[in-house]
This record gives structure tokens, C-alpha cells and sequence, in this order.
């Protein structure tokens, strides 16, 4: 296999480096020897130089670190995004894209490919939805064909978003782990493992295409059908079904949309959600344990006890063979809780406006930040919706969706204080991190006020994180990580990356009480 380092010269976009290449001067007809002469001062003085230089390589080469030296390496050399090509490449050599396995896989595998999944939106709308289609395509026993996380699917490399270029698509096996994307399922299960759509088109020329329409017609508006019924319709559905190859039409609606996630609807889901090894042995990726294990001083000085020997932060860089494996190395579900963390999830920039808008349609909280066994609520008001709504309700939704310094120095106070009345001492919170898109000077006077309520002994935030050249694109899956393994999390109960969270929370049977929001 060609290495990273090679693989990344030889694709399309290394003419951008010999570009930078300044041309040859053919107006110079000087000799070679009047070229190059020196005087003996000069050769003094540039042997001077040279000896400065090397002292302040091997002095900038100790304090760093060989590890950190060559992760800037890397970063110098790429001034685009990573495309994941090694990524892209291990998903389509997974062992199971083989006809002559024996059942279920091989020849006698059946397939869902939802081709109509969630692009343009972002990885906590996409994880949501992903979750579901793999839950349905396990109880139904056929392989879920898994895609890319996809910004713009017809994009050739590159998209912009907020006058930035990302990656227009992300292998799945950079994020994540497990059964969805294609690791094993428990012993004496039936279900075939997860296969890549590149395979499913291969061995699925011409599948039976069914529109989204055709089962949710009549329920995916109606408050009053649960998820649980639309999820059986649709087992019912596949199972009819006699041909092993399936796809939903791409341009079709999601079978489990926005507005479906968006209401308690959802939570009927749970009991078989809870179960299915699609949630129960779903992990991150390697990428994504290792972003977190570079950055765990920043806000803990926790041990690294569940992390093979190449993860810790005391080693080399992973060799790319040890970045690319779908088996989970620690399932969400088993990970401890990192004692005295309080996470923070704080939304701020197109937040404002959007925070708006739900107030002015009554929205409610994401359904998984509304299971009973939490304890803070949130009540739509019934004076408003359709499009406008009163002051008073506005101040409400942006305090539980866009708060202020003093609003959430108010909140963590509050935490503070029910965590002294429910643990006493045996769990104080020492340490904060702030999940949060906002910028460096307010997130400076957030820390400060922060710094009024306690001593802290760190307070941390995601512009402090120091991610590798392929994580930054991925930086909200470290995130989730950090608040999934926080001692206590206040989260944002319109966000889909919050209920995420809460639902991995949830499956790691973390208690309730540790779970608020704004």
C-alpha cells in the first residue's frame, strides 16, 4: 500500500505544490565561479548563520516533540482538506464485498440502500438519521449499504461553507466505528454486516426502487403516530419485499425526517433502539479516540486506560494501518464518565437567527433531549407559532437556546449547587469544556465570568483543541465524544448534536440527573 505521504502527492491537487515554485531566470550570464565566490568574511558569517539555525531547529525539535513536529509537517504540506483517500480505499476492501462467503453475505445477502439520506446538513442531522436506517436494516436482516457523510453530492472534491472549503464528502470510517459501518455483529445473530454503496452498485445493477412516499404518505406529518409505527411499516415494507436488493429512490424524503426527530414521537423508538447492536456496539473511529486522547489534558487529567498502546499521547502518530478499522476499539456504551467534567454545549453565530425562528413557530426540543428521566423540561407556549409569537416567548427560547454570559453563568451555578445536593463532595465538578462555535474574545469573557463562580481547574474550549490535519473537518464528533463522556453535560435542547449526545448518554446508562440543558 502506498504510504499517506505518497498517496496525498500522487492525486490531482500536487500541482498546487509545484506551483509555488518560483521559474528560472534566464537573464543571469555570469559565470558559475563569479556566481558562487565569497570572501573569507562572508563564508564566516554565513558558517555563523548556519550553526543558529541548527540551534534553534534542535531547541524547537526538543520542546516540541517528534510527535508534534511531524503532525506540523503534515499540516505544512496540505493547504487543502483531506479527501480520505486511505479511508475511502480500506472501506472498499472490508472483507465481507465477497460473493463466495457463506450465509448470510455472499450470494445470498440481501441489501437496504436508503440513497435518499440526509446531505447538506449537518453531522449531528446526518448521525440521527444514519442510526435509524442501520437500526431498520438490521431488524429487516439485510446489510445496510453505508455512504459517505456528504456535504454536496455532486460536488467533484470540495464544497464551501462559511467561506471555507471542506471535504464535499467523508468516508463514515474516519467518524465512526461498529456495526453501521461494517464490523460484526454479536454471535448468532443472522443480519449480514454492513456493506459500502461502491459494492451494492456492483452487485446490484438493477434493484427493486421504492419511493418514501409509499409508506409515509399518510404518518410522518401526524404528531399522533409514533416512530415505533412508522419503523414497523416500513420492517413490514422490506420484508414483503422478495428481491435481495433494495433502494429507496434518491429523491425521495428521508423515511425518518427533521420533523420526526423534532418531537417526542421519536422516544417510541427507544426500547428497540436501545437494543439493536447498531446503537449497542456503536464507537468512534480510531481518528476521532485519537483526537481526543491529544487533547484530554485540556480539560482532565483522566487516564487513558481504555485506549490500545498506539492511542495514548505519549506515542508516535499512528501509522495509517492503525486509523483504518470499522471493529470498535471501546464501545460508547462501555465508556466511563471522566469524574468532575461539566461540558457545555454552546451554540452561538447563525444560532441567533435560527433561535428566532423556532420561537416563532413553537418548536419544540429534539425528542431525545425530552425522555422522561431527565429533569429539565421544556414546555412549547400556546400563544404563538405559524410564523410569529410574543416577546416573552422569544426571551424564553433564546435563554434555553442562545443564553447569554449571565444567563449561563446562572445555569452552571444552579448544576452546581443540585450536584452539592445529590453527591455532596464525592463528585465535584473541577474542570469545564465548552462545546461551542463561538468566537475567541467572547468565549474569553465567558471564561471569565466562568472563573467568577470557582476556581476551576481548567476550563477549556473547542477553539483550544490541536487536531491533526484529517480531524479538523470531524472536530463535532471530538466534541460529542468530550460531552458523551462528561461527568455532566448541559446541553442544547434544540440541537441535534445535544440529542446525540444524550442518546449515547442514555445507551451508557449515565444518570438522568447528569444531563441538563439550558
Amino acid at each position: 500500500m502506498q504510504s499517506f505521504k505518497s498517496t496525498f502527492k500522487a492525486n490531482k491537487h500536487s500541482r498546487l505544490l509545484d506551483s509555488s515554485t518560483l521559474p528560472h531566470s534566464n537573464s543571469d550570464t555570469r559565470s558559475p565561479l563569479s556566481r558562487f565566490s565569497l570572501t573569507r568574511r562572508c563564508t564566516r558569517l554565513l558558517t555563523g548563520l548556519i550553526l543558529v539555525c541548527l540551534f534553534l531547529s534542535f531547541s524547537r525539535f526538543r520542546t516540541t516533540g517528534p510527535s508534534q513536529l511531524q503532525e506540523q509537517s503534515l499540516a505544512e504540506q496540505h493547504s487543502l482538506p483531506p479527501l480520505y483517500e486511505e479511508y475511502h480505499d480500506y472501506e472498499r476492501h472490508l472483507p465481507q464485498h465477497n460473493l463466495s462467503l457463506p450465509f448470510p453475505e455472499g450470494r445470498d445477502a440481501k441489501f437496504f440502500w436508503a440513497a435518499n439520506h440526509v446531505s447538506g446538513s449537518g453531522w449531528g442531522n446526518a448521525m440521527q438519521e444514519l442510526v435509524m436506517n442501520a437500526a431498520l436494516a438490521h431488524a429487516t436482516e439485510r446489510a445496510f449499504v453505508f455512504d459517505n457523510f456528504t456535504w454536496e453530492r455532486d460536488a467533484i472534491d470540495y464544497s464551501t461553507f462559511n467561506g471555507k472549503l471542506i471535504p464535499s464528502r467523508i468516508p463514515l470510517s474516519a467518524i465512526i466505528s461498529g456495526p453501521i459501518i461494517g464490523s460484526s455483529f454479536p454471535p448468532r445473530d443472522v443480519a449480514p454486516r454492513a456493506v459500502s454503496q461502491e459494492y451494492f452498485k456492483k452487485v446490484c445493477p438493477n434493484p427493486t426502487i421504492i419511493d418514501s412516499w409509499d409508506v409515509n404518505e399518510h404518518l410522518r406529518l401526524d404528531n399522533n403516530v409514533p416512530a415505533l409505527e412508522i419503523f414497523e411499516k416500513w420492517v413490514e415494507k422490506l420484508n414483503y419485499i422478495d428481491d435481495p436488493c433494495v433502494e429507496i429512490k434518491q429523491e425521495a424524503l428521508q423515511l425518518f425526517e427533521i420533523w420526526l426527530f423534532g418531537s417526542r414521537r421519536i422516544l417510541s423508538i427507544w426500547p428497540i433502539l436501545s437494543k439493536s447492536p447498531v446503537l449497542a456496539d456503536f464507537a468512534w473511529s480510531p481518528l476521532i479516540l485519537q483526537a481526543y486522547a491529544d487533547n484530554a489534558h485540556l480539560f482532565t487529567p483522566s487516564s487513558f486506560r481504555f485506549f490500545p498502546s498506539f492511542m495514548r499521547p505519549s506515542s508516535q502518530l499512528p501509522t495509517p494501518t492503525t486509523l483504518h478499522d470499522v471493529r470498535p476499539i471501546v464501545k460508547a456504551k462501555d465508556m466511563d464518565t471522566v469524574t468532575g467534567l461539566l461540558t457545555l454545549h454552546i451554540r452561538r453565530g447563525d444560532f441567533a437567527s435560527h433561535c428566532s425562528h423556532l420561537a416563532n413557530w413553537s418548536s419544540d426540543w429534539n425528542g431525545f433531549n425530552k425522555f422522561s428521566a431527565l429533569p429539565d423540561k421544556f414546555r412549547v407556549p400556546t400563544d404563538g407559532g405559524w410564523g410569529e409569537t410574543t416577546e416573552a416567548n422569544t426571551n424564553m427560547y433564546l435563554k434555553a437556546c442562545f443564553p447569554t454570559i449571565e444567563q449561563i453563568v446562572e445555569k452552571v451555578q444552579k448544576v452546581l449547587a443540585d450536584q452539592r445536593r445529590l453527591y455532596e463532595s464525592a463528585k465535584e465538578l473541577k474542570s469545564i469544556y465548552i462545546m461551542t462555535n463561538g468566537d475567541v474574545e467572547w468565549l474569553h469573557q465567558l471564561k471569565e465570568a466562568l472563573m467568577q463562580v470557582k476556581r476551576w481547574d481548567a476550563i477549556a474550549t473547542s477553539r483550544d483543541l490541536k487536531l491533526s490535519w484529517e480531524a479538523k473537518p470531524v472536530a463535532q464528533a471530538v466534541d460529542m465524544l468530550i460531552g458523551q463522556r462528561s461527568q455532566v453535560l448541559i446541553g442544547n435542547g434544540f440541537s441535534s448534536l445535544t440529542s446525540n449526545i444524550v442518546m449515547l448518554r442514555m445507551s451508557g446508562d449515565i444518570p438522568p440527573e447528569d444531563t441538563r440543558f439550558w
